[in-house]
C-alpha cells in the first residue's frame, strides 16, 4: 500500500510525499544508516518526539533553522530533545532534557511567509552524554539507546 500525505504549498501547489514507514528506505529496504557520534540537536518546546512518529515541525528559532538545514545538507540526521520549561525562548544546555529522540529530517520546506517547516520521522532514543558546542547551534556526543522490549 502507498501511504502518502499532502503539504500544501501555495493556493495551486500541492505536493505529495511518501510516508516511508519506519526502518525503510524509498526503495523498500532496511534503513541501517549509522548513527554519528556527534550530531547536531534541535531543542522543541511543548512536542516530544518518539521513535516511529512522524511530525511536522514549524521552526523559528535562528540556532533551529541552521542546525536543521545542516543536517539536512549532511545525513538528515537530528537529535530532538524537549527543553524542560517551554517558556525559555533561547535554551541553554542546563534547560534540555538530556534524553531524546534521533530523528530523520524526511523534508525540509521553505514556507512562502520565510519560515521553515521540517518533517522528521523518529529513529532511536538517545541520550545526551556531552554537548561539544552551542555556536551556531548545539551539538552533542549521543549514545543510542537499546528499546525495551
Amino acid at each position: 500500500m502507498d501511504k502518502k500525505f499532502y503539504l500544501q504549498g501555495g493556493e495551486d501547489e500541492m505536493e505529495f510525499m511518501p510516508i516511508i514507514p519506519l526502518n525503510e528506505d524509498e526503495d523498500g529496504s532496511a534503513d541501517e544508516q549509522a548513527v554519528p557520534a556527534e550530531i547536531p540537536i534541535l531543542a522543541l518546546r511543548n512536542t516530544v518526539l518518539f521513535p516511529g512518529v512522524v511530525l511536522p515541525i514549524t521552526v523559528g528559532r535562528d540556532k533551529s533553522i541552521k542546525a536543521v538545514t545542516d543536517a539536512y545538507k549532511a545525513d538528515k540526521l537530528i537529535g530532538v530533545v524537549a527543553q524542560k520549561d517551554s517558556n525559555v525562548e533561547e535554551p541553554a544546555v542546563s534547560d534540555l532534557e538530556d534524553i531524546g529522540t534521533v530523528a530523520k529530517i524526511a523534508k525540509l520546506i521553505k514556507m512562502p511567509d520565510g519560515g521553515t517547516t521540517i518533517i522528521i520521522q523518529g529513529r532511536k532514543r538517545c541520550k545526551i552524554q556531552e554537548i561539544t558546542s552551542d555556536d551556531p547551534y548545539f551539538k552533542a556526543k549521543i549514545e543510542v539507546l537499546t528499546e525495551v522490549s
